[in-house]
């Protein structure tokens, strides 16, 4: 079968595959179960194959790409615009075939084993920091009811709990005694399990190569590191540092018209995560700024005078993002007598 581009819609276990011909012309249109689809492309010769970036398109592309396939990911937003007619899978998948086609296309970098791993990490700690935040907001507005007001701090709550357990003079039943004992031990239970985790971050940051090298940029610390080349692997999908910060929604959005620019405040595309803790990293930078002299600190210390801290706090998370990229495309260590302020970075 004479097969040049191939689209395929993924879904759990029946697959849309669409394929054309040199001449543009449709020679495949075919329903693969899940069990069908290595041995159907383990007997077609090689060929360009696209898939919409999806929560199973990394694995799908490294095994198409171990039969011999060029695979690209798109993200799902670029594929719309080529979709005719009604949405379904057969039309989804044509409109993967066409948007692969197109020479401007951007695409998403296929992960490694070792990046997902990593990733899964980040995402169960993620959540698991979140399961312990609602915890703690369930505890306080417990206790509110009985009149016992506990501070904001989880550090405070953790240390307010044995007390308020013990405490016979505080008008606490029995029964809800019992009950906050339970929620004190899942507490417990959540920060042993992020702390598990942190530890598993920590060996990953001190033993991956880009990861130690993304540390010693300031406001990047274990988990920022780790977070960015298990995002971004070796950054090499971008052309420039500006592009990976675009990517991570740290540069302003825009809408112009007639001639007129507009810019707006940052577009907050991409990976919200990421985004997340490249700011707060930039926070805390922000916050000893003052108490330093270096070209850095004091750009910082200008800009949050002129502006405000917020945006301060971006513009050194874009900065770090484009110095980020530069270490991990080009296996570099990080040199700040080159650090310049924004928009005049030596990285970009």
């Amino acid at each position: 079968m004479n097969v040049k581009r191939i689209g395929i819609d993924l879904a759990k276990q029946v697959f849309q595959v669409h394929g054309v011909d040199s001449h543009e012309q449709p020679v495949l249109k075919k329903k693969l179960k899940r069990v069908q689809m290595l041995a159907f492309f383990r007997d077609l010769p090689s060929c360009l194959i696209g898939l919409e970036a999806c929560s199973s398109a990394h694995y799908w592309g490294r095994e198409l790409e171990k039969l011999g396939h060029t695979v690209k990911l798109i993200a799902p937003q670029f594929v719309k615009p080529y979709v005719k007619a009604n949405k379904n899978d057969a039309n989804d998948a044509e409109a993967i075939c066409e948007a692969v086609s197109r020479p401007t296309m951007r695409f998403v970098a296929i992960k490694t084993v070792a990046q997902q791993d990593l990733q899964a990490t980040h995402r169960i700690r993620s959540q698991l920091v979140s399961q312990r935040t609602e915890k703690a907001n369930q505890i306080r507005g417990l206790l509110a009811e009985y009149g016992i007001v506990v501070g904001q701090r989880l550090e405070t709550l953790r240390k307010a709990l044995p007390g308020l357990l013990e405490d016979g003079d505080n008008h606490l039943t029995s029964h809800f005694r019992s009950l906050l004992n339970g929620l004190k031990d899942d507490l417990i239970g959540l920060d042993e399990r992020v702390k598990d985790l942190d530890k598993r971050i920590q060996r990953q940051a001190d033993t991956d190569p880009g990861a130690k090298r993304l540390q010693q940029i300031p406001g990047i610390g274990p988990i920022t590191a780790t977070a960015l080349v298990s995002g971004v692997g070796d950054g090499k999908q971008f052309k420039r540092g500006r592009d990976m910060a675009a990517w991570l929604g740290l540069t302003p959005g825009q809408h112009s018209s007639g001639g007129k620019e507009r810019l707006l405040g940052i577009s907050k595309r991409g990976d919200a995560y990421l985004r997340t803790l490249l700011i707060h990293g930039a926070r805390a930078v922000l916050k000893v700024a003052g108490q330093k002299d270096d070209p850095r600190s004091r750009w910082l210390q200008t800009l949050s005078e002129r502006r405000n801290k917020n945006i301060a706090a971006v513009a050194l998370a874009n900065k770090n993002a484009r110095i980020a990229w530069a270490l991990l495309s080009k296996n570099i260590d990080y040199q700040p007598d080159r650090d310049r302020p924004a928009g005049e970075s030596a990285w970009a």
